[in-house]
């Protein structure tokens, strides 16, 4: 069967200024440099935000590789810490002439940007204030949001003022993995809480400028599947998709927060403080568009012994997740489940309960460790399972398009391998290896099967 695909879908890539661009007449730092320069264990094989594959200085020749693979659309974001070091006050005139030359150059080879605002990298003067936790911060950023309208907003169509916002929440306030390393759950929802605000505002402040283009927000979206029909798991799944799905999505693509959601907040003592003027604008300021990201399914069970009351409580205190379901796909790699019709699943969702919002999947793909392994004698990686993930999952967004979902793209994480986080290299994603030795790049089978697919508009599956 040929999965054909309409004419103007978005074959893309996604990644972050943080992962790619390196620092580079960078002046500002951000919690990562911070932290990378205090504590370089915590990074595998002491890799931090240091060395990258230097977007900043070959931005042109990677975006020539993409013309190459005939990608028409790239999401990435800006840095706050670059544009406006310290993330108040002026902006660095270097930061905004280099971010005009990259738009500039992807327009310039018919590639759509996507502009991020926010992908994790918050300036460490503003996260020694307390970050998302500290309403002065929201105010930052709504400025600093401001600030990148006004300068590319003319001929940016496609804004994005989050990446993946309650990533930082559950990394910073719940489970300790990143800076500032906080435990603690109701100042997490608060801070939750305060960047949807920011979001909100950051959207009514894009309206007010009139612009000609849109703007929407990315979500790492995943399905939480109970482990049987038992009421028990049924209701553990669906506090787990409460707290992780519905907390984001209700309120910037319906304008409210969820009514279960709220109740369980109060019954659980964890209702962050919401004005009525907040709430206005929450009200009044709904996306144009969604980005989905997703990876993995969320497999829940009920509770199977009661929590330790002296224990702080975490989203965990209400449900278990079940790891020993039977028959699962695992990329052994990462440690993540290979599901690819939970791609699907997400998108009936949006379409029944989000009133069809229009969608495209900002991120999938698959991390693989030793990738190097798969080259071939001409040193190209031979990345099979990666085309057949694809495939997989683009045969399931096929079918949740031919059934009325307005899903009009598809962006593979990511273009060339790139850095991530405490991670560093240990993974690899993208269609083209990187050479960390000599900054070399050399397009993956995978690469070369996007812009076949690309040219055909589709593939046989």
């Amino acid at each position: 069967m040929f999965y054909d695909f309409p004419r103007r879908f978005w074959w893309g890539t996604a990644s972050s200024s943080l992962q790619t661009e390196g620092n580079k007449n960078k002046r500002g730092k951000s919690t990562w440099d911070i932290w990378y320069e205090k504590e370089p264990f915590r990074f595998y094989n002491n890799v931090g935000p240091n060395k990258l594959s230097d977007f900043y200085s070959n931005f042109k020749k990677d975006i020539d590789i993409m013309k190459e693979l005939y990608l028409n659309s790239f999401r990435t974001s800006i840095s706050w810490s670059r544009l406006i070091p310290g993330g108040t006050g002026e902006i660095d005139s270097d930061a905004a002439a280099y971010y005009h030359d990259l738009i500039d150059y992807l327009i310039e080879k018919d590639i759509e940007p996507i502009i991020n605002l926010f992908h994790f990298d918050m300036p460490i003067e503003l996260a020694n204030k307390g970050g998302w936790a500290n309403k002065e911060v929201v105010n930052a950023y709504v400025n600093y949001a401001k600030t990148v309208f006004s300068l590319y907003g003319e001929k940016v169509n496609y804004f994005i003022t989050f990446n993946e916002p309650i990533v930082p929440i559950e990394m910073c306030y719940l489970y300790g993995a990143h800076y500032p390393f906080e435990l603690n759950f109701k100042k997490g929802i608060g801070a939750a809480y305060n960047t949807i605000i920011a979001h909100c505002r950051a959207v009514e402040e894009y309206r007010k400028l009139d612009l000609p283009g849109q703007i929407g927000i990315v979500l790492n979206l995943t399905p939480s599947y109970p482990r049987s029909s038992h009421p028990s798991d049924v209701n553990a799944a669906k506090t787990a998709d409460l707290l992780f799905n519905r907390s984001f999505l209700d309120p910037v693509v319906k304008g409210h927060f969820s009514k279960d959601l709220i109740e369980f907040l109060k019954e659980n003592n964890l209702c962050p403080n919401a004005e009525k003027k907040e709430l206005e604008t929450v009200k009044n300021n709904k996306v144009d568009y969604l980005g989905v990201n997703y990876y993995q399914p969320r497999r829940i069970k009920a509770k199977e012994n009661i929590p330790n009351p002296q224990a702080p409580i975490m989203p965990e205190t209400f449900f278990d997740y079940y790891t020993e379901m039977p028959g699962r796909r695992m990329n052994t790699s990462r440690g993540w489940e290979i599901y690819p019709k939970g791609i699907y699943d997400l998108s009936i969702d949006i379409r029944d309960n989000y009133g069809n919002i229009p969608y495209f999947i900002s991120e999938n793909g698959m991390g693989i460790e030793g990738e190097e392994k798969h080259k071939n004698e001409d040193g190209q990686i031979q990345d099979d399972y990666r085309i057949e993930f694809i495939k997989e999952h683009l045969i399931w967004i096929h079918r949740a398009k031919e059934e009325g979902c307005n899903v009009f793209g598809y962006h593979l994480w990511t273009f060339i391998d790139n850095w991530s986080f405490t991670n560093a290299y240990k993974n690899r994603y993208g269609y083209v290896s990187l050479d960390l030795e000599t900054n070399k790049r050399t397009v993956k089978k995978s690469g070369e099967w996007i812009r076949k697919t690309i040219f055909n508009n589709g593939f046989e599956g």
